[in-house]
């Protein structure tokens, strides 16, 4: 089993903010990696709902913030459809997958948890007038 870090930074590499969950099998797909991530965050999230989510996608009706989403009236977000939002994301060129030093092309793409142990994400903002 395997402890990953899950880091979300800046396009310079600044960390924003991270979390570490153990018991991870040695191998798993880059797929399956995002959608646990944001399983774990969603988790957090509903354990004790607040007025701001930190997570790698927006909740539906949610307003961007810095770092964030402001949520409006706290409530619960359902784990799947946030999964199925980042991978679309991820389709689209939201952010960046990172493992270790290597950039991760494909969801299908299978991961060693063992030799790379920390696992970035890097939000893309689109450019104005782009």
């Amino acid at each position: 089993m395997a402890t990953v870090t899950f880091r979300d930074e800046t396009a310079a590499g600044k960390p924003i903010e991270e979390f570490t969950l153990p018991d991870l099998p040695e191998s798993i797909s880059a797929r399956e990696l995002v959608r646990l991530r944001v399983r774990e965050e969603v988790a957090r999230y509903n354990a004790a709902p607040a007025a701001r989510f930190n997570g790698l996608v927006r909740p539906e009706d949610a307003e961007v913030e810095l770092n964030g989403y402001r949520m409006g009236a706290k409530r619960r977000i359902d784990w799947e459809r946030q999964a199925d939002a980042a991978e679309r994301a991820f389709g689209r060129n939201g952010f960046l997958l990172l493992v270790g030093e290597r950039q991760i092309d494909d969801l299908s793409e299978m991961i060693d948890l063992t030799v790379d142990p920390v696992v970035s994400f890097i939000k893309l903002v689109p450019l104005v007038g782009g």
